[in-house]
């Protein structure tokens, strides 16, 4: 490839539909990516050795490498450290590549071609609307278009029904609330989760066909362990779990215009003036070699993601700005199980067990603008014993005493020994409820380049949270809520683990639309320089999963960089 039109920094939720969006309108895109690329033969060893230096033939993608790469074993794919999805080079040998979490807490994020959608769980709903006519330059009607142009492509449909949804359903009937029966929400109630993932394929109770035979055919095998990333399907575009490397990667390579170069960390952004500041190219370093390359394009893309794109813009010595790394968003998540007796559950039904294994692992939820989000989550067992029970900031309680303040009968903190082995001998009898809070936007809370620590790209990022009060309010609200409808639906036990406040997943808004970027996604201090990551987003969506937002807006800006400068 010549020196590309567009340079697309990050292939993951947002980078991925940009590449293709630009590519499909005939652009020259290059995708830079800092992490390795799995279910590529170019890359048959990407955790041993170097393998190629970029792909661009759709013909390279292969579903074999791919099955024997994203496998089962919960800490060979999830450990922070040394997991397959971990954020750090492709070579597991070495340390990840260290952020500075001044809070108690971690972030978990994913280096690799999918990014984070290759471990994410799919849940794609919209935001709720009133979270964006309360801060944006946008309106919600002008993002409708968007939005549908995603869910058509990925796709997006509401999740089955399996136990762990139904009984939610009637804990949630039975507590008040009612069908949302809407993609655009406006009011409290429950529903099927929109989910990423493609329906269940129609021959799954057929006896005929074998688990192995049924894992090669497309549709998914409701097997759960999505945050193993998924293998199941007759080629890599055909993958159930809808991440972007099994759909909007292999679309962008279809176009013939779109190169992807992973295990390249870009250092720098490259800068010039002609008739005011724009950007130039990258400078990038291979994560394997060392080696730095200057790549030279029209317009630069930042889709690294709501940490890295502030340290890069930081660390490439671009204009400062007050807002550039401010205002970062988490949704202030907490976590909460419920436990079940047989007969129970016998009753609701008609069976013993609810086996949260089974099915999406998040096939419903609870929404209420104004607060956030209550979702089912059916982790495995070694997920569900570190979520539910193992990662708490209110210290050990390992007799499960009554010690949530305020929520007689529920217990609260970290559980070990007997308990906690007698809570995973009821795993099969557990519903696990996560929440996500319409976190305030905080101009305190954001990443910073660190003054004292240092890696091979420079200067680590410095990242703070500490959520306001009014965010903790809405927070035990949401709590509440999930408490009263498990006991709705008849648990015996619930526990509250009270998470961290900086364990951080959904992370958001530290490059601002309307602050660091116009309502194109284009920066407003250097021409050519766009934002199409979690980043932009102008606040927490009022507590909805941000990726499909987030795509949505990237097909957006790609139509406003193919008009402002290559019409």
């Amino acid at each position: 490839m010549r020196d590309p039109d567009v340079i697309v920094i990050g292939a993951g939720g947002g980078g991925a539909v940009m590449a293709k969006e630009l590519g499909e309108a005939g652009l020259q895109v290059l995708v830079v990516e800092a992490g390795p690329w799995y279910g590529n033969s170019r890359w048959p060893e990407p955790n041993g050795e170097r393998g190629g230096s970029s792909s661009g033939d759709p013909a390279d993608l292969d579903i074999s490498l791919l099955r024997s790469q994203y496998v089962k074993l919960e800490n060979e794919m999830n450990d922070l450290i040394t997991g397959r999805f971990r954020w750090g080079p492709a070579d597991r040998g070495r340390a990840p590549w260290f952020r500075n979490v001044v809070q108690r807490g971690y972030i978990w994020q994913a280096a690799g071609v999918g990014g984070t959608t290759q471990t994410y769980l799919s849940n794609s709903p919209r935001a709720y609307p009133a979270a964006i006519g309360k801060d944006w330059p946008i309106s919600y009607r002008e993002l409708i278009p968007y939005y549908e142009r995603v869910e058509a492509t990925l796709p997006v449909a509401f999740a089955p029904t399996t136990a762990k949804e139904e009984l939610f359903y009637y804990g949630a009937s039975r507590a008040g609330w009612e069908l949302i029966p809407t993609l655009n929400v406006t009011r409290p109630g429950f529903r099927p989760q929109p989910n990423a993932i493609l329906p269940p394929n129609p021959k799954l109770m057929d006896p005929r066909y074998t688990l192995e035979e049924l894992s090669r055919m497309e549709g998914c095998t409701l097997a759960g362990h999505c945050l193993n990333g998924c293998p199941h399907g007759p080629s890599v575009d055909k993958a159930a779990k809808r991440s972007t490397l099994v759909s909007y990667i292999p679309l962008a390579l279809k176009t013939g215009n779109v190169q992807i170069m992973p295990n390249s960390y870009v250092m720098k952004v490259i800068t010039e003036r002609t008739g005011g500041l724009r950007t130039a190219g990258v400078i990038v370093r291979n994560t394997w070699s060392g080696e730095l390359q200057e790549i030279r394009s029209r317009v630069v893309v930042m889709a690294a993601g709501c940490v890295e794109s502030p340290r890069l813009w930081l660390n490439s010595g671009l204009p400062a700005n007050s807002w550039v790394g401010k205002g970062l968003t988490n949704h202030c998540m907490d976590w909460v199980t419920g436990i079940f007796d047989e007969h129970v559950l016998a009753r609701i039904l008609g069976s013993g067990e609810i086996n949260p294994f089974i099915g999406h692992t998040s096939g419903c939820r609870f929404d209420y603008p104004g607060l956030g989000t209550v979702q089912v989550s059916g982790q495995s067992p070694g997920l569900t014993s570190s979520m539910s029970y193992g990662i708490s900031q209110s210290g050990y309680n390992p007799f499960l005493l009554d010690t949530a303040h305020g929520l007689p009968g529920v217990s609260q903190g970290r559980i070990a020994g007997a308990a906690l082995q007698q809570l995973m001998i009821s795993y099969r009898r557990s519903l696990s409820l996560v929440i996500f809070t319409d976190d305030e936007v905080d101009p305190r809370n954001g990443i910073a380049a660190d003054p004292v620590n240092r890696d091979e790209h420079g200067p680590v990022p410095r990242v703070s949270y500490v959520p306001t009060a009014r965010t903790m309010q809405k927070r035990e609200q949401l709590i509440r809520i999930a408490i009263d409808i498990l006991r709705q639906a008849g648990a015996r036990e619930i526990i509250r683990i009270n998470w961290p406040d900086a364990l951080m997943i959904h992370m958001q808004s530290t490059m601002r639309m309307g602050h660091v970027v116009d309502m194109n996604g284009e920066a407003y201090q250097v021409k050519r320089l766009f934002i199409a990551d979690n980043s932009m987003l102008c606040n927490g969506l009022g507590g909805a999963n941000p990726t499909l937002t987030t795509q949505a807006l990237a097909v957006r800006t790609a139509e406003k960089i193919q008009a402002g400068y290559f019409s």
